[in-house]
């Protein structure tokens, strides 16, 4: 096969997530942080609509964010075990929020615009992945609390959050987690 890139195969077939409880300081600096965006917008998007933006959260900025956090989560009628579980998911360095932020077209359905902005939360994962930070995609209640969002994030009316990608030093290595059975979730038509 022409071009294979034996590296890249290598990376693809041993990468895995760091979990946020594992990622430490420092973080990356900015221009770092905007290379890494820049490979991560190497996404597919079908019309060039870009239908996604990035929310970088530094280290001050998630500090703020965190008792507000709480807050809302009991405000939202939620114990506070899961306010406190909610508001450690902002203990990592820095956040990446990549924003969903659709784009009116007659072309391209909004529905493969949510999954260029998915596209993008693995290709900025990926990236800080391959560049040997430590990185995960999750969403929580930062992310799925449309009112959370768009008091403390910004999003604008029909945005939303597609992840929040965690980076930060790597750790210890986090244990590989079991992996799908493709047999089974693979069915061939011939």
């Amino acid at each position: 096969m022409q071009n294979r890139n034996d590296a890249a195969m290598a990376f693809l077939a041993a990468r895995r997530s760091h979990p946020p409880k594992l990622l430490a300081e420092p973080a990356p600096d900015r221009d770092e942080v905007m290379r890494l965006l820049t490979l991560a917008a190497r996404a597919p998007d079908h019309g060039k609509l870009e239908p996604w933006r990035f929310l970088v959260l530094t280290r001050p900025v998630l500090d703020r964010l965190t008792p507000i956090l709480h807050r809302a989560v009991l405000d939202a009628g939620q114990d506070e075990a899961t306010a406190d579980k909610a508001a450690s998911a902002l203990s990592s360095p820095l956040i990446v929020g990549v924003i969903h932020s659709p784009v009116e077209s007659p072309k391209v359905p909004e529905w493969e615009q949510v999954l260029s902005a998915g596209a993008v939360c693995l290709g900025l994962v990926n990236a800080a992945l391959a560049s040997g930070w430590g990185a995960s995609w999750l969403t929580g209640f930062a992310a799925l609390n449309q009112d959370f969002a768009t008091a403390h994030l910004g999003l604008e009316p029909g945005e939303r959050v597609a992840g929040l990608i965690h980076i930060g030093s790597r750790g210890d290595a986090p244990p590989d987690r079991p992996r799908p059975d493709i047999e089974a979730k693979t069915r061939w038509l011939e």
